[in-house]
């Protein structure tokens, strides 16, 4: 590894000098995780930790507002993210060396809640199970290496459309969130009344988080969830937590709280199906492009220890499911951490470590507003979009599978329809005008099991 790395530009002559007299938990350190040979220090992997931390910590206050919404209670979904989050993290970090971070994922999240539970009529226990069994999927997929064939398999337009898709759906979820999107039965939706004072305090959270961004500030999405809350608890728009602290306790509802009768039912194969091809494309384009960042990913274009760091994404999947809470992916706000950094697991350890203190804040998680989350949705929707970067455009047999699966998802609120009318019609082109030899021979049998699940559900 340390051939990879010397070009990154951490390695200093005073740092070496500095780790040969480190005291004896520090060598140990030092020796477990190849401090010295990733050419960083303790001290500079436990501030990366904490950064990393600070900028993806919103999803502690969010899951608990989206998975409530699907009828789970938000206390046990609180202390049930920390966990996963906690364990996937630190099973990066002592397992793969990896300085990534993992949480439940932002749009997985709201497609469980608004997707599944709401939107199919499927018991949240049920779609617990299918996110457990996605969770096995996505293991033996990381452990026998065959997950790289089917990323293979999955068209460049699509791959590329799917965090946009996602990202639109997590904005419109916001906007409804915030009052400024509300449903009309003649046009669908329309604008709310900006004059209400929700939507207004939603307007000044998301202006205020984004020039705290553009300021290059750290934990700028936290700052404005934190801000627009004690607003409204203040104003009385929302009630205050009666405590900060408690006890921590395993979640009393959702834990092992699984129903694998449903899965017998057909409908949910493709929501199965959903979850994993967004776990998988999510972790694969945030552990390549985080990894080229600090020098992690070799001339083959593959990411060092891979099938490790796919592992422990789909470790935490399924714990994070026995537990209590949607899919868990790799967070790409792990870059911050690399930024200031961080090159090995001990970073990832830290941020497991500041993720598993979380569960004594259980009071303060579950009293967050949802006006206060809803910038936070829109934001990280809007950065989602950049992923269509990669679309080309000017040829309409790439641009109307990409397009379909952006448009699909916030319009039919649903992951699974914006795949599978992406990969569908991808598949549909090329074979109507003689290309079919251009489609992967895992898509074609895919794409055929998805038209026969839309004709006969």
């Amino acid at each position: 590894m340390a051939r990879r790395l010397t070009h990154v530009g951490v390695r200093r002559p005073e740092r070496v000098r500095y780790l040969a007299l480190m005291p004896h938990p520090a060598r140990l350190l030092d020796r477990f995780f190849g401090l010295r040979a990733a050419g960083t220090t303790p001290g500079t992997e436990v501030r990366a930790g904490l950064v990393t931390f600070l900028t993806l910590s919103y999803i502690l206050f969010v899951n608990p507002q989206i998975l409530a919404e699907a009828g789970m209670p938000a206390s046990d979904v609180a202390t049930a993210t920390a966990l996963a989050a906690a364990a996937a993290t630190a099973v990066m970090g002592l397992w793969a060396n990896l300085p990534f971070a993992l949480a439940p994922g932002m749009g997985l999240n709201a497609y469980f809640t608004y997707g599944v539970v709401i939107g199919m009529g499927v018991p949240w226990r049920t779609a617990l199970a299918a996110v457990f069994v996605e969770g096995l999927i996505f293991l033996a997929l990381a452990v026998t290496g065959a997950r790289r064939e089917l990323l293979r398999a999955i068209p460049g337009g699509v791959r590329s459309a799917i965090p946009g898709g996602i990202g639109l759906f997590l904005a419109l979820i916001g906007l409804r969130s915030a009052g400024l999107v509300v449903d009309d039965p003649a046009t669908l939706v329309r604008l709310g009344d900006l004059a209400t004072p929700t939507a207004l305090l939603a307007l000044a959270g998301l202006l205020a988080t984004a020039a705290l961004m553009a300021a290059g500030f750290r934990g700028a999405i936290l700052a404005g969830i934190l801000g627009v809350t004690v607003v409204s608890w203040v104003a009385g728009w929302a009630e205050a937590p009666h405590a900060l602290v408690a006890l921590p306790q395993l979640p009393r509802e959702t834990f092992l709280a699984l129903d694998f009768s449903g899965l017998l039912d057909g409908r949910l194969l493709a929501v199965v199906v959903a979850f994993l091809f967004v776990d998988l494309f999510d972790t694969a384009g945030t552990l390549l492009g985080v990894g080229r960042m600090a020098g992690f990913v070799g001339d083959d274009g593959d990411l060092v220890r891979a099938n490790r760091a796919f592992a422990a994404d789909a470790v935490g999947t399924s714990v994070g499911a026995l537990l209590g809470t949607s899919t868990v992916t790799t967070y790409i706000e792990s870059a911050t951490g690399v930024e200031e950094g961080g090159r090995t697991g001990l970073t990832a350890v830290v941020v497991a470590l500041l993720l598993a203190s979380s569960v004594f804040f259980t009071p303060l998680l579950v009293a967050v507003p949802a006006v206060a989350t809803a910038p936070a949705l829109i934001l990280v929707g809007a950065l989602m979009m950049g992923g269509a970067r990669g679309i080309d455009w000017q040829r309409p047999e790439e641009a109307l599978p990409a397009f379909l699966t952006l448009a699909a998802m916030p319009l039919t609120y649903s992951i699974a329809n914006g795949i599978s009318l992406g990969l569908v019609s991808h598949t549909a082109i090329r074979v109507l005008t003689g290309r079919w030899r251009e489609v992967h021979p895992l898509m074609l049998g895919v794409c055929v099991l998805l038209v026969l699940f839309y004709a006969w559900r």
